[in-house]
């Protein structure tokens, strides 16, 4: 399987999770389950927000983007794991190993982007309560929503249309369960100096960095304006309308740095493949769970809609 030419190649094999026989049907039923719970939980929560008229404000409509990010980023990079296991073939068109790479990269980013927006709306609401509605309406949530979709794959259309020129690789094997984009970029034998610069200076710094220093000022004056407020029942209260998000937040950016910032010395395939793998099966479960456990007004409109099935039998 390896090689090295100056020919495009057309296709290319994923390995997927493990190569041991016996571990096959267990992985199979394990990933298989934890997407149909993923589908279930992040599609009950759009449900939830759309059907119910007190879940009708800017913290959901934000988490409803959350929700069809989490489906999205699970049904692209598990599909192949399911679909190979059942076909047998871990085989994929060159083209669309990139294009996975590139639309589950861009979704990453749209990720960290809409959670931005979550802090700035936790911001608007907690430091400035009067102007909450005036501020955070519909058009804004709609354009903020949009800046982040479209932001996100702007920054990765570059590194696309670089990896897109490149002719030389030295194998067609991606030791993955699904096309990550520095797995590709390390089968290349093409000079990838520009594309390196680019995914440091654009990727880390605009969309992890940035992201990560906007959401820390907006909880510094959300911190500041909590421990203010005179009542312990208001600052509790408070401090729970942030709570979810928080604990999100800070889920996603300690997947991500694990996967992505440790030292070269310490990353392994293996452990890299563990990583991926949480940061795309086990975080889009976890979400909308903390949403949940942790949200009154979910678990209110949960209950409502429960009782309006059981009158309806």
């Amino acid at each position: 399987m390896e090689q090295a030419n100056n020919t495009r190649i057309t296709y290319v094999i994923v390995k997927g999770i493990s190569d041991v026989p016996e571990l096959q049907v267990p992985i199979f039923l394990l990933v298989l389950l934890i997407y149909l719970t993923t589908l279930a939980f992040n599609v009950t929560i759009l449900l939830l927000v759309c059907l119910d008229h007190r879940l009708h404000t800017p913290m959901y409509f934000f988490l409803n983007n959350l929700s069809i990010l989490d489906i999205c980023c699970s049904t692209i990079s598990l599909h192949k794991v399911l679909i190979s296991f059942i076909s047998g073939d871990k085989s994929v068109s060159f083209f669309s190993c990139l294009m996975q790479s590139f639309v589950f990269t861009s979704f990453t980013c749209d990720e960290l982007l809409i959670l931005t927006a979550m802090s700035y709306d936790r911001y608007v609401a907690i430091c400035n309560p009067l102007h909450y509605h005036v501020v955070m309406n519909y058009k804004m949530c709609s354009l903020l929503a949009c800046v982040c979709w479209m932001l996100g794959f702007m920054d990765i259309l570059p590194c696309l249309l670089e990896a897109l020129s490149y002719t030389c690789y030295t194998s067609m094997e991606i030791n993955h369960f699904f096309c990550d984009f520095l797995a590709i970029i390390k089968l290349t034998c093409n000079d990838t100096t520009a594309l390196e610069l680019y995914i440091i200076i654009e990727g880390v710094l605009f969309t992890t960095f940035t992201p990560l220093m906007l959401t820390i000022i907006s909880y510094v004056y959300i911190i500041g304006t909590i421990l203010r407020i005179q009542s312990a029942t208001g600052r509790r209260k408070a401090f729970y309308t942030c709570s979810s998000h928080l604990t999100v937040v800070t889920l996603l950016y300690a997947t991500l740095s694990y996967q992505y910032f440790r030292p070269s010395a310490l990353i392994s395939m293996g452990s890299n493949k563990l990583s991926s793998l949480f940061n795309t099966v086990v975080v889009p479960v976890l979400n909308p769970v903390i949403y949940s456990l942790k949200n009154k007004d979910v678990i209110s409109a949960y209950k409502r809609y429960l009782s309006c099935l059981k009158t309806k039998k």
